[in-house]
C-alpha cells in the first residue's frame, strides 16, 4: 500500500476496536462526535455490540485453500470474494483487495468499508466476522449460500421468487436501512443500495452488504456534499447525481427502486437503458398497479401487501427529497393496517408538476453525456458472498 504502512494499519484497527468498546460501555455518554448518537427512534432495534477479530494471513489462506480459483465466488473491479471454511467448520466469504489495484481511492474505499461495517450489528445488515491486514487487505464475512436478491430474482434457470419471499425481503431491507439511518451508533448513508448488494440467509432474511461507498452522517448534519459522484445507474437520486447532495433520502430513493424490482421482476435498467423507475412512474400515477406485477407470479400475490409496497415505492422515487418519506415512514406505510392515508402524502399541484418535469430519463442521459460522470461502483458480482 502506498499511503498507509502495515504497522500504521495495525495501530488503526487496535485504536478503532478499543474506541468501539469504550463507546459501547459508555452508551449515552456525550462527546464532540457522538453526542446523542446512541439514541434510536426504536430502542428495540438496538443490537448488542459487534464482535470481530483480526485474522492472520495463514488462517484465511488455509480456509480458502490458498485462495484457490475453485473457491472464487465473485469478482469486481477492485476486489475478489472467495469461499472458505475455518477450522471450526464455519463457512466464510473472504473479500480480497486485488493486488493489481494501484488506485489509492479504491484502497481507501476498502478501509472505509472496514471502518463502517465493523460498527454495525443488526439482523438485516451483513455481519463482519473479521479482517486481515497482513499481505494485503481482506474482509471476512459469514458465507451467504443463497446469494444475492438479484441472483435469485433474475436467474431464468430458477423458478420465480414467490410473493411471500419478495415481501419478506422488502420489509427486512427497510428495517436494515432504518437501523443504519437511525439505530446504529452513528448514522450511515449506504449510497449503493441495490439488489446485488442485498444477500440472503438460508431462510431468505435479507442482509445489506458492500459498504465501500458508505458515509457517516454526523447527528448535527442534514446532508453531505460529495464529489466525485459514484453509485449505480438506475438507483441514483436526482439531487445526488445532479448536485452531489447525499442524505438519508438518497438511500430511500434507491430502496424505492428495489421495491419496484421485487414487485415487477424487472431489472433496474433494461436493454434499452430505460430505468425501472422511469418505466414504473406513469403506471403508478395512473393507479394501475396490477400492471407492475411480475407476470411469472401468475396472480399469486397478496393484493393488500402489493398496494402497500407499490405506494411506498411511489413515495420513495419522488424527484424531490422533501416529499420522500424517511425509512421510519416507509416502514409505517408498508406495515400499516387498514387503508393507507394517502392524503397525508398528497403533494401540492405545483409540486406534482415539478416532479413530472424532472424527466428522469432526460436527466440521466444528460448526466451520462456531461463533463462530470456517474461512476458505477465496482460491486462484487457474485451469487454468494
Amino acid at each position: 500500500m502506498k499511503y498507509i504502512r502495515t504497522n500504521s494499519l495495525k495501530r488503526l484497527f487496535s485504536l478503532k476496536w478499543r474506541s468501539l468498546e469504550e463507546a459501547t460501555s459508555l452508551n449515552g455518554s456525550k462527546g464532540e462526535e457522538n453526542n446523542g448518537s446512541f439514541k434510536s427512534v426504536e430502542e428495540a432495534e438496538l443490537s448488542p455490540k459487534p464482535t470481530w477479530k483480526c485474522f492472520s494471513y495463514e488462517e484465511i489462506s488455509d480456509a480458502t485453500n490458498g485462495f484457490s480459483s475453485e473457491n472464487l465466488v465473485g469478482k469486481g473491479g477492485y476486489a475478489e470474494v472467495y469461499r472458505g471454511i475455518l477450522k471450526d467448520g464455519e463457512e466464510i466469504a473472504v473479500k480480497r483487495l486485488t493486488k493489481a489495484v494501484t488506485d489509492e481511492r479504491k484502497e481507501k474505499e476498502f478501509l472505509n468499508e472496514i471502518g463502517t461495517i465493523g460498527h454495525v450489528c443488526h439482523p438485516n445488515v451483513l455481519s463482519l466476522v473479521g479482517c486481515c491486514i497482513d499481505n494485503g487487505l481482506y474482509l471476512i464475512f459469514y458465507f451467504s449460500s443463497k446469494g444475492s436478491v438479484a441472483s435469485l430474482l433474475h436467474d431464468e434457470d430458477l423458478p420465480p421468487m414467490d410473493w411471500k419471499t419478495r415481501h419478506k425481503i422488502s420489509i427486512g431491507t427497510a428495517r436494515g436501512l432504518h437501523y443504519l439511518h437511525k439505530g446504529c451508533q452513528r448514522r450511515i448513508i449506504h449510497r449503493d443500495i441495490k439488489s446485488t448488494n442485498i444477500l440472503l440467509t438460508p431462510d431468505f432474511e435479507p442482509q445489506i452488504s458492500d459498504f465501500g461507498l458508505a458515509k457517516w452522517l454526523p447527528s448535527q448534519w442534514t446532508h453531505h456534499s460529495i464529489a466525485p459522484i459514484e453509485g449505480t445507474f438506475g438507483h441514483l437520486a436526482p439531487e445526488y447525481y445532479m448536485h452531489g447532495i447525499v442524505d438519508e433520502k438518497t438511500d430511500v430513493f434507491a430502496f424505492g427502486v428495489i421495491l419496484l424490482e421485487l414487485i415487477s421482476g424487472r431489472k433496474p435498467v433494461d436493454g434499452s437503458h430505460q430505468s425501472l423507475h422511469s418505466w414504473a412512474k406513469p403506471i403508478l400515477n395512473q393507479g394501475e398497479i396490477e400492471k407492475l406485477v411480475d407476470p411469472r407470479l401468475r396472480g399469486a400475490y397478496d393484493v393488500t401487501e402489493l398496494k402497500r409496497l407499490a405506494f411506498a415505492g411511489s413515495l420513495c422515487i419522488r424527484a424531490s427529497p422533501t416529499w420522500r418519506p424517511t425509512m421510519t415512514e416507509v416502514l409505517e406505510v408498508m406495515g400499516s393496517e387498514g387503508d393507507i392515508d394517502k392524503e397525508r402524502w398528497k403533494m401540492p399541484e405545483e409540486e406534482e408538476e415539478q416532479d413530472e418535469f424532472w424527466g428522469f430519463e432526460d436527466l440521466e442521459n444528460e448526466c451520462n453525456n456531461s463533463s462530470f460522470s456517474i461512476s458505477p461502483h465496482d460491486s462484487i458480482s457474485t451469487g454468494s458472498c
